[in-house]
């Protein structure tokens, strides 16, 4: 049940970031003015034939906000029965939440654009946590750790926090026009993490190996999205689908950082786990994760 409820609560956390993605690049951040209410209406009883324009949006947004909240709250309950560090997950993640929430709505009564920077840096983290809770809750994480050293375990950590560094900057660039920090940024992670999935794919783990293999991927792909949305925001130049794609681009540019962050973030839990002894999600007797070491034969001549 903490699996599927995990799974649940990733997936909705997603669509949420996707909303909003499009509620900050279509200016529908201030469309309802007020909080909690939506134009004095309950937020959960305002008329589904007013959700037009830019509302669609913001109130969108707000309902999905809910909805994790509340799958949050099922799976930190699931989390608290397991014990141990589930436990301690579930209860971070429940203030996560609530601190996303309250935030979200101090931006619309505040008008203050620091909010906005807060409130979109905390939903990636927040993604991140329910990618971990995924990953503690899963078969696949009892399996033994394979091919990780001191030093490799140390680089998935730096890679995670130079990932998640990059996307605040990427929220800074947005609402502060923080441009050459996030180019910096870009170039830095670009260099670094590449070399750190060369690693996790030689590492032969089940879990880290693929991580380290989509993660490429994925920097690729965000590569083209960045340069794509540069363009689009500080060139004049004509670009193919019009506004349309210069929604598309930001929006999805924001999508895949949130993909990277969480396969950089499983890739960092999974090095952590090397060596250490856990017990299982399910419960039961502790299994111990161990790295697989080179054996020495002796050979008679």
């Amino acid at each position: 049940m903490a699996h599927r409820l995990a799974l649940a609560t990733v997936a909705a956390t997603f669509v949420l970031i996707l909303f909003g993605g499009l509620v900050t690049n279509t200016g529908a951040a201030l469309a309802v003015p007020d909080w909690p209410t939506t134009f004095g209406y309950t937020m959960f009883f305002y008329p589904w034939s007013r959700m037009v324009g830019g509302i669609f949006y913001e109130h969108s947004h707000r309902l999905l906000g809910s909805l994790v909240g509340l799958l949050t709250i099922a799976l930190a309950v699931a989390l608290w029965r397991k014990g141990g560090r589930l436990r301690a997950l579930g209860l971070v993640m429940v203030v996560a939440v609530v601190t996303q929430g309250i935030l979200g709505g101090l931006r619309v009564v505040l008008l203050k654009e620091t909010l906005a920077i807060v409130h979109g840096c905390l939903a990636q983290a927040f993604f991140a946590l329910a990618v971990v809770a995924v990953l503690l809750t899963s078969v696949s994480h009892r399996l033994p750790v394979q091919g990780f050293d001191g030093a490799l375990r140390r680089l998935t950590v730096a890679a995670a926090v130079l990932v998640y560094a990059q996307i605040v900057l990427g929220a800074l660039l947005t609402h502060a026009g923080w441009i050459v920090p996030h180019l910096i940024g870009a170039a830095a992670v670009f260099v670094f993490v590449p070399l750190v999935t060369a690693r996790l794919r030689r590492t032969r783990d089940a879990i880290a190996a693929p991580v380290g293999s989509a993660l490429v991927l994925l920097l690729g792909l965000q590569l083209l999205l960045g340069a794509g949305s540069f363009v689009s925001r500080f060139m004049s130049v004509w670009i193919p689908g019009g506004q349309a794609t210069m929604l598309v681009l930001p929006v999805t540019h924001r999508l895949v950082a949130s993909l990277i962050l969480a396969g950089a973030v499983v890739g960092a839990v999974r090095a952590l786990s090397a060596g250490q002894s856990y017990r299982p999600a399910s419960g039961g007797t502790p299994t111990h994760v161990m790295r697989t070491q080179p054996s020495l034969r002796l050979v008679r001549g």
